[in-house]
């Protein structure tokens, strides 16, 4: 899994995200860049989605990728 990170923002809406929804961040997240993406704004769709992956890596009891 690629993850890229444009800023420290990413983070922040990850944890704000994490923080009220729990469970369904992810979800939200999703929900948030199909919303972006229905509003053909591409550079939000792919900023929602990133947020999107790092929630779930968060999420993840084990590493994710390789492990040096």
């Amino acid at each position: 899994m690629h993850l890229f990170l444009a800023d420290r923002m990413s983070v922040q809406a990850a944890e704000e995200l994490i923080a009220s929804f729990g469970d369904h961040a992810e979800l939200e997240a999703a929900a948030r860049a199909d919303k972006s993406r229905n509003l053909g704004n591409h550079i939000h769709f792919c900023r929602w989605r990133q947020i999107e992956r790092l929630i779930g890596v968060m999420a993840a009891d084990r590493a994710v990728g390789t492990v040096h």
